[in-house]
Parts: structure tokens; C-alpha cells; sequence
């Protein structure tokens, strides 16, 4: 157990002090006890703004849950419920029509659109991979994955199969075609490609199989190569604002067998990535804020490394160097080898023991994550590393759950603070505005408007915002099934208007628009297929579960031109915000016992496979089997929603406590079977009463109504702190 000290009226988890103190503010420029006196300072003047925030959440939900309950059985006016939401402050007057006025946003935000990955940051192995994530072998994502059919002796096995990499060459030569098309001919036809007119400015040749020259059907899109012009080992091709890698090498396995020695093609994949302090952890003390912010300092100074096993050998993961090639015209081209990367932060609602106030109470968990993480940041700001992640000066953090324009304009104070504190030009730090809660879907553009010196970044996600969904309206009624409340009015309406208030709001060339996360890894055919969904939609990056995913959705904004779709977007009529409040209830729709019992095995399964691991192994994010043993990647917002399903299905009599807990039992039994093979697991069956996990996963669903906005943190939190004291 970690010692604390004592700094002026806060009181430190020592390991965190000694970080900071040690670690972090040597090459800052900043004094440690300067730095400790602005920190007491804005925690002094901030957090009980922060408290009152808090209460006037609960004040809001009071108010919404006693007007549905006045009117239980009887049909919601659209218009009397509108017009209650606006008498209570809830919803807000629409603010008049503006635009962000951002400065100094990275390329990769503003003028590329491509995937976004989100990594639990304690995770060094995982930081470190999707940071590398910038580039993707191409050739590696279709072999080892489903995009590729196994039929017709295509089957993946553990020796390389020759006739499945004939049909990974022939889509590979596919994408090329249609993402830099030779005149009058396919990719599959050339035999050797060169550089000719190295005098007048470069042009790519491409010799046919027959000896005829051809070219590119845009010379433009040919920006560089690697090697000597006559025979290069890269050719390095532009589309849609995004870098394409012909790697050339006819000495290897690949390329020996290639017509044109083609080893590899390589694309641009995840442009940004989250490394994330909020859902994909489990961060509930000092020493896990220490593990999480040292990886963040190993990222900023370019120094993080991760030893693993592989095959009897030791390798050393460390990040990725940039990219040279020589240009068109002659010079240097350097294109950055790491995605450019954001720092969650936590929201507003958590607090953590690793800091406590002169009252003893725990301070707010998102203004520690403000201050240290824009503390760590500033070794990129001044060049403390090899690497820039930053190009453009700032310090990039997506904020997560804000509920409203006072929330964010509360986010804005804060950043400011830091700013002053840390002597940051003002609006160095950006924020990313997650519009994932339902107050703030339905006062978004009041939301935007309260960081429009800021904002570089909005999105949605069906997990949190659902769970906020069932979790504000409750006392409604019974919600409709789980899957069907994907197909329903308000979800669509709320994904539509994200778009197209980032698009009045002035986003297009400034900042990102986001969609949600492909919850299924091992299911990249599935995901070709949907995923493409999202740039025409208009949003310029989407969230992915690996780097394969990133290497695979990078084809879709090759396919899709984002800046287009976003122009023919801003015609069309802004989604309805009465359609976002139509509540997605079940109604008159009768359900059968066997649709009830198997949307109660879906949620109590997952809830299950989820905290079992959160709480005896502190792994916040894990690709966890469903109860068809799909592996679908879970975190806290897949936690909120099911957990909330189903404690209002309980709230309206559509299942019975006994009912529900004979199927966390028998779901726990069929969870422990699913990590028989982890030697660090332990099972929650049929001891139930011993088991912490279980216990909380019961206290998630059977305490549900009363979780302030259906969250799920508090209770984890609890739970994980309970049995780390156990283990001590």
C-alpha cells in the first residue's frame, strides 16, 4: 500500500507524487511546488462547481422521473414533454447560427479523414501498437483475416498458403486500381515499375508484362519513392488525402513470386488514436492514475518501451520512426510513422482516492486528468522527443460524458485554468466533446458553441448514449428489446443531426466528426461490408478495435471522398430534435417469455464476462466471448447499457428479481467455462456469495434505477478497491 504525502492542504498517494515530482516536471520548465500550488488552487476554486454540476444532474433527473411517473400508463404528448424539458432547464434555448473559430489543429484531424483507434492506456503493449498504427500492411490484414474466404483451398493455416495469397495479391491489385488507376490498364499487369524523367520532374512508369509503358491515370498521385529511380523499393501514391506504400522487393518470399517483386502494399491507417484514461481502464487509486499517466509520459518523450515473448525470443516494442522518401521534384519527403494521438481524459463524475482535499474528501478525477495530462504533454510541446506527436502546438483531450452546455462550458473554465497555470498559450489545449449523454445530443449545437475556441472533435456512440437513454427516461415504461433499439426513430435522428450540426457549426476542414466503435475484431468481412456506412454518412473517422480493423476501414475513405459527402450533406434538412426525444419504449408490443429470457441471457452474460475481469484483474477493456461465443470488445459503455436494460425491464414488472438472478447465476456458470483456460481467473460459481465480481455485477443491474445517470464507475470502483485491500 502506497504511503502519502502532504502538500500543502492535499494530501498525495506517494507514487503519484513521485512521478510527478520526479518523473514528469524535470524538462517542464515548471517548479514542482508552483505546479502543486495552481493544482490546490483550481481544485480550491473548481470542484465544488464541479459538486454543483453533479447535483444539478440528479436535481434534472428528479424532476424528469416524478413527470413520468404523474403520467404512468398513459401516452407521452410530444409536445407537453418538450415543453417540460424546456421549463427545467434541461433543454436549452438553440443558440443563433456560428461557426468554431479553432486554431492550430493537426492535419490529421482538420484535412485527413481516415480510422481512429481507442487504447486502455495502463496497457503499454497496446499504446504502443496503435501508435504504430499510422501504417498497415495490407497484405497482412487481408491474409489473416476473414475478408478473405476460405473456400476453394483458401483456408488459413499455420504454413503460408499460396493460394490464398494469389487472392490476397488480387485484392490488393483491385484496391490499387481504384484508388490510383493506370491509363487503360489493371496494377496485375505490370512487370516492373520506375522512375523516368528524373530531370523534368518524375514520372512513374509502370512496364507492362508485354514491354508497353503505361502511367498513372492522375500523375499527381505519384508523391515519392524510396531507392534508386530505376529500380525503387517504394512508390509512395496520394488518394483522398491519404498515403498508399508499393513496396518493392524481389528477394523476399512475396516479391520473388510477384510479377512486378511487390512485397507488400501499405496503407495510411489510423491517423489519430485515443489513448484513453476513462472507459477501457480501471484506474481506481494512485498507483493505477501512476501506471496510466507514465505510459502517457512514455508516449510524449518517445521513450516508452514494452518487452514480450514471442516464439522464444524477446522483442522490445517501442514507437515507430518516421517515414523519408525522396520527391517528385528531388527533395525530402517525411511523413510522420506514429497516428497522431489524443488523451481522454475522465468525465466529471468520478472522484479518486489518489488525491484528497484539506476536507479529506477525494478530489475530482477529470481536473487530476487535466492537470497531469496537459502537464505530460508539454515535453512534446518543447521537443523533449525524438518524436512529434503534436505538429501543430496543441495538447488534444477528448472529454467524455459532459451532460449539456454548462458541462462543457465548465470543461472550458477548467482548460483555461490549466492553461494559466501551466503558462500555455490560451486555447493550446483542444477538446474533443463526446456527444454520447442525452442532454447533450439535444442541446448539441449549445454545446459546440460553449468550446468553439476549442472543439476539434465530435462524436456519437450507440452503447453510452442508449444507456443514457433508458437511464433518463426510466420511469417511462418498459424500453423496447436491446437490439431493436438500434433500428428505432431516435437513434437515427441523433446520428444524423451530429452531423449535420458539425457541418453548420463550421467542423468540415477544422476539426473530426466521429462515429462509433466495430464492437466485433474477428469479424472483418462483417465489418467491410458496414463499416463503409460511416464516410458516407459524412463523418471523417470512425472508431476501430485494432490495428487490423484501422488497416482494413482505411480502404473505405479511399472509396468515399468525406469532404464531397459533407458538401452534399449540407443541403439536406437538419435531423429533428423531437425525433432524438421520442423514447424508445416497448409499448404495445407483446413479448414472448423466450424473447425475454434471451435478451436477459445476452445483457446478464456480457454484464458478467465484463466485471469479472474488471474486478479480480483490473482489466478495464477485453474482447469478451457473447453467449454465442462471438468476442465482441466491451467496456464500460456496453457494461452501462445492458446493466440499465435490464434494471428497467425489473422497474416495470417485464421480468421478475428471482427471474433475473437464476439468470446471473446460470450466466456466471457459463462465464467461467468461457475462462476455464486462464490461469488467473476465478470463478464466480457456484460460491456467488464470496465472489466480489459477482456481487457487483448483482449491485449494477438490481441497484440500476438508482446509479447516477445509469453510470457504472461508481460501483466498480467500489468493488475493485474492495478486493485490492482484500489482497493486500
Amino acid at each position: 500500500m502506497s504511503n502519502r504525502i502532504q502538500q500543502g492542504s492535499l494530501n498525495i498517494d506517494s507514487t503519484l507524487y513521485n512521478l510527478v515530482n520526479e518523473q514528469i516536471i524535470p524538462g517542464t520548465g515548471i517548479e514542482a511546488d508552483a505546479f502543486w500550488q495552481s493544482f490546490e488552487s483550481i481544485l480550491s476554486d473548481l470542484a465544488p462547481k464541479n459538486r454543483a454540476l453533479l447535483v444539478k444532474r440528479d436535481d434534472l433527473q428528479h424532476q424528469i422521473d416524478v413527470w413520468h411517473q404523474e403520467r404512468a400508463g398513459q401516452a407521452i404528448d410530444p409536445v407537453e414533454y418538450k415543453t417540460f424539458l424546456q421549463q427545467i432547464g434541461y433543454l436549452v434555448p438553440e443558440v443563433d447560427d456560428f461557426e468554431i473559430t479553432t486554431e492550430n489543429v493537426e492535419p490529421e484531424i482538420a484535412t485527413q479523414a481516415g480510422p481512429q483507434l481507442v487504447v486502455p492506456i495502463m496497457n503499454a503493449r497496446f499504446a504502443l501498437n496503435a501508435a504504430n498504427a499510422r501504417w498497415g500492411s495490407l497484405y497482412d490484414a487481408l491474409y489473416g483475416t476473414d475478408v478473405i474466404g476460405e473456400e476453394d483451398g483458401a483456408e488459413r493455416g499455420g504454413s503460408f498458403n499460396p493460394v490464398r495469397g494469389e487472392k490476397v495479391v488480387a485484392y490488393a491489385r483491385e484496391f490499387l486500381d481504384s484508388a490510383a488507376p493506370l491509363n487503360g490498364v489493371s496494377h496485375r499487369e505490370v512487370a516492373q515499375y520506375s522512375i523516368s524523367n528524373v530531370s523534368v520532374g518524375n514520372t512513374l512508369t509502370a512496364t507492362l508484362t508485354n514491354g508497353e509503358e503505361v502511367t498513372l491515370m492522375d500523375s499527381t498521385q505519384f508523391i515519392g519513392y524510396q531507392g534508386e529511380a530505376s529500380s525503387p523499393s517504394c512508390i509512395l501514391l496520394k488518394h483522398n488525402n491519404l498515403h498508399i506504400e508499393i513496396q518493392i522487393d524481389p528477394n523476399t518470399p512475396i516479391g520473388r513470386v510477384d510479377a512486378a517483386g511487390i512485397k507488400d502494399v501499405v496503407v495510411e491507417a489510423a491517423l489519430t488514436t485515443i489513448m484513453d484514461c476513462e472507459d477501457s481502464v480501471a484506474a481506481v487509486d494512485g498507483e493505477d492514475k501512476a501506471l496510466a499517466y507514465r505510459n502517457w509520459l512514455g508516449l510524449m518523450k518517445g521513450d516508452l518501451q514494452e518487452s514480450l515473448e514471442k516464439n522464444g525470443k524477446t522483442i522490445v516494442r517501442s514507437l515507430n520512426p518516421d517515414r523519408q522518401y525522396t520527391s517528385v521534384t528531388g527533395g525530402e519527403i517525411n511523413l510522420k510513422g506514429r497516428s497522431m494521438l489524443f488523451i481522454r481524459n475522465v468525465g466529471h463524475l468520478m472522484t479518486n482516492p489518489a488525491i484528497l482535499d484539506s476536507a479529506g474528501r477525494e478530489v475530482p478525477e477529470g481536473i487530476m486528468d487535466a492537470m497531469i495530462t496537459s502537464l505530460i504533454a508539454i515535453h512534446d510541446l518543447k521537443g523533449n522527443s525524438q518524436y512529434q506527436n503534436s505538429t501543430s502546438g496543441s495538447i488534444n483531450i477528448v472529454k467524455p460524458k459532459m451532460h449539456g452546455p454548462e458541462e462543457v462550458a465548465f470543461t472550458n473554465e477548467l482548460f483555461t485554468r490549466v492553461e494559466d497555470a501551466l503558462g500555455l498559450e490560451r486555447n493550446t489545449i483542444k477538446v474533443g466533446i463526446m456527444d454520447e449523454e442525452r442532454r447533450t445530443s439535444v442541446n448539441l449545437k449549445a454545446c459546440i458553441h460553449a468550446a468553439k475556441e476549442r472543439v476539434v472533435f465530435i462524436n456519437t456512440g450507440f452503447l453510452d448514449r442508449t444507456g443514457d437513454e433508458i437511464h433518463t427516461s426510466m420511469e417511462a415504461g418498459a424500453f423496447a428489446p436491446k437490439a431493436q433499439l438500434k433500428t428505432m426513430t431516435w437513434i437515427g435522428a441523433y446520428e444524423d443531426q451530429n452531423v449535420d450540426l458539425g457541418l453548420a457549426c463550421g467542423l468540415q476542414g477544422k476539426a473530426q466528426i466521429g462515429k462509433g466503435m466495430w464492437p466485433e475484431p474477428d469479424n472483418m468481412a462483417k465489418m467491410m461490408d458496414a463499416k463503409i456506412g460511416h464516410p458516407q454518412s459524412g463523418a471523417n473517422t470512425a472508431w476501430v478495435p485494432s490495428p487490423t480493423a484501422a488497416t482494413l476501414h482505411a480502404l473505405h475513405y479511399h472509396q468515399v471522398s468525406v469532404p464531397s459527402r459533407q458538401k452534399e450533406l449540407r443541403e439536406r434538412v437538419t435531423a429533428s430534435v423531437d425525433d432524438i426525444l421520442t423514447i424508445p419504449l416497448l409499448g404495445s408490443q407483446k413479448l414472448t417469455a423466450e424473447q425475454i429470457q434471451s435478451d436477459l441471457d445476452n445483457n446478464a452474460q456480457g454484464i458478467l464476462g465484463y466485471v469479472v475481469r474488471w474486478i479480480d484483474q483490473g482489466v478495464g477493456c477485453s474482447k469478451v466471448p457473447d453467449i454465442n461465443d462471438v468476442g465482441l470488445m466491451e467496456d464500460r459503455a456496453t457494461l452501462r447499457i445492458s446493466s440499465q436494460h435490464i434494471a428497467n425491464w425489473l422497474r416495470h414488472g417485464i421480468c421478475t428479481e428471482s427471474q433475473v438472478m437464476k439468470t446471473m447465476q446460470r450466466m456466471a456458470q457459463v462465464v467461467d467455462q468461457q475462462n476455464a483456460d486462464d490461469p488467473n481467473y476465478n470463478n464466480m460459481a457456484p460460491n456467488f456469495d464470496s465472489s466480489i465480481a459477482f456481487s457487483a455485477a448483482c449491485q449494477l443491474v438490481f441497484e440500476g434505477c438508482a446509479q447516477p445517470n445509469g453510470y457504472t464507475e461508481p460501483v466498480l470502483h467500489a468493488m475493485r478497491l474492495k478486493l485490492k485491500s482484500q489482497q493486500r
